[in-house]
């Protein structure tokens, strides 16, 4: 079998629909965006240069000088982080890094993650993520997501830390905001762990099924009929799970989706909370 190298987008794809991933990862589809969306991507990735930069004690006036936007959720970010973006050094910090990838063989498939900073001491770890939107309403979707779940397996799988010495926090840093990024803190467990590991084991079980079926047999990954999540696919044409669900629910309404639903991206957010 091929070692698929699978993240925290591959992971929840697989978990909120798997037809979905079939159509990115294996038919190659692209995902139309619309210019804001756009937009907003290239404001997360420059702010993420920004904070890699800055770590690497790089210059950073380029990035900032001309874009007063910029400028203020740096500062802001600054103010309200100053604890982990002193340069102070620490006697009891083994590792500080930004853009930390880590990787684990897990059942043939290599999980992998990039970590925005970690920071490593002698009796515990912190990771820490930026997030460019507000701050989530439903904390609880966030610690479910698998970028949370992932990202905190790894670090305890990779390394000699118990699941209660390592935790994960991300920042939440709005563009066009003038308020102080907030942050949310997660911390672990063995009980987590465990958890997790579970249902990884599940989800890679299943992965290896439905590859082993669309490969020999051509059988489609499963669909997700959930009227919502199916309402604003942008595959809905060609999967028709959108369809299905209206006519096992018989709502009797019309079922043909007209491109600029389909191809609209404006409701999708950068991380499913």
């Amino acid at each position: 079998m091929v070692n698929y190298r699978l993240s925290q987008q591959h992971l929840n794809l697989l978990t909120n629909c798997p037809r979905k991933f079939q159509y990115l990862y294996l038919h190659n589809l692209g995902v139309p965006i619309t210019s804001a969306e756009q937009e907003r991507l290239n404001w997360g990735s420059q702010f993420h240069l920004l904070m890699q930069q800055k770590e690497l004690g790089l210059p950073i006036e380029s990035l900032i000088l001309e874009n007063q936007e910029m400028l203020l959720c740096f500062n802001n970010f600054s103010q309200a982080a100053s604890e982990i973006l002193s340069s102070e050094t620490q006697d009891d910090i083994i590792l500080r890094q930004a853009e930390h990838h880590r990787s684990f063989n897990f059942k043939g498939y290599i999980l992998t993650a990039i970590y925005d900073l970690l920071i490593a001491k002698n009796k515990q770890a912190q990771i820490f993520d930026w997030k460019t939107y507000r701050y989530p309403k439903n904390q609880e979707k966030l610690a479910q997501n698998w970028q949370t779940r992932l990202y905190l397996y790894l670090l305890v799988e990779t390394s000699k830390y118990l699941p209660e010495a390592v935790s994960m926090t991300y920042w939440f840093i709005q563009p066009k905001s003038e308020k102080l990024p907030y942050k949310l803190t997660f911390s672990y467990n063995q009980q987590a762990h465990k958890k997790t590991e579970q249902d990884l084991q599940k989800i890679l079980d299943n992965l290896t099924d439905w590859l082993k079926n669309y490969q020999e047999k051509g059988l489609e990954f499963p669909q997700v009929q959930i009227l919502d999540t199916c309402y604003t696919c942008q595959f809905s044409s060609p999967c028709q799970g959108f369809s299905e669900v209206y006519n096992r629910e018989g709502e009797g309404v019309s079922t043909d989706i007209s491109a600029d639903l389909i191809f609209s991206l404006d409701n999708i957010p950068e991380i499913v909370i």
